[in-house]
């Protein structure tokens, strides 16, 4: 008599099984996907591309091929994400020599017309050191973002009860709450490219959604950190940043009330 088994119905063990071929879903196209590499422990010294033919359908997002490559193609790939759904910020890439979130750019959207067939290219967020793949070092971004202060100062006793505010108040820093830290605005900037030191739009934004707050108290002190030579004055006013952020939040706009700010003294 057998043992009985203890895999569910329908388990695909294909990513188990190396002779099995990867699973093609019923209304797929086979897309290209092109990825950057590097590895720093292997032979090539510089980073290279590598092409892999992928099953898509047009409801996929990017992310779900890189899925595919890592789990039944190259399990040496590496790359970061997280909650898969747009809100931890952590799979940002260039898609197509565009700053995106891979789990929020949908096939169809990159299909080729004409029936051609269509290469997607995928690489690695500039401006970062690239520590392996799709992977950087994320530190840079985050110590311009700590730099900032990115948290409530208030001076005096605790309060005994909650601080109240309006919400006119609230509204007038809304929009810069929305920032998940992805770096995808900041590394799309070619003054961070060009000069490291740059604070970045993200540190920026962060700066502005508490340099508005009305029960803050550590305003002027931002602006005198946003006012150095590596602060908001090294903005060109491109508009890459508002492009890339996958929050919709209006960055250079931020950016540029902080200017008027630091020019006015007046939040």
């Amino acid at each position: 008599m057998s043992a009985p088994t203890t895999e569910k119905p329908g388990t695909d063990d294909s990513r188990n099984d190396p002779a099995a071929p990867p699973p093609a879903p019923e209304g797929s196209v086979v897309v290209t996907v092109k990825i950057r590499r590097y590895n720093p422990e292997g032979d090539a010294d510089e980073p290279y591309w590598e092409s892999f033919d992928v099953p898509a359908l047009p409801t996929d997002r990017v992310l779900n091929l890189l899925h595919h490559v890592k789990w039944y193609l190259d399990g040496t790939l590496a790359f970061r994400r997280s909650c898969a759904h747009g809100i931890c910020g952590s799979d940002a890439m260039r898609i197509n020599g565009i700053n995106r979130l891979a789990c929020k750019v949908l096939i169809k959207d990159l299909l080729a017309g004409g029936g051609k067939h269509t290469t997607i290219s995928i690489e690695p967020i500039k401006g970062l050191p690239v520590e392996k793949d799709l992977i950087v070092d994320m530190e840079p971004f985050f110590e311009a973002y700590r730099a900032v202060k990115p948290y409530l100062i208030t001076t005096g006793n605790e309060p005994t009860r909650e601080r109240h505010q309006s919400a006119a108040d609230r509204a007038r820093f809304d929009d810069t709450t929305k920032c998940i830290l992805c770096a995808a605005c900041t590394t799309s900037c070619p003054v961070f490219w060009t000069e490291g030191s740059y604070f970045g739009p993200a540190a920026i934004v962060n700066a502005h959604r508490f340099i508005f707050d009305s029960r803050d108290e550590g305003a002027e002190e931002r602006l005198d950190i946003l006012n150095d030579n590596e602060g908001v004055w090294r903005c060109r006013t491109t508009f890459n940043c508002t492009d890339a952020c996958p929050r919709g939040i209006q960055v250079t706009q931020a950016i540029q009330e902080v200017k008027r700010a630091l020019l006015f003294r007046r939040v």
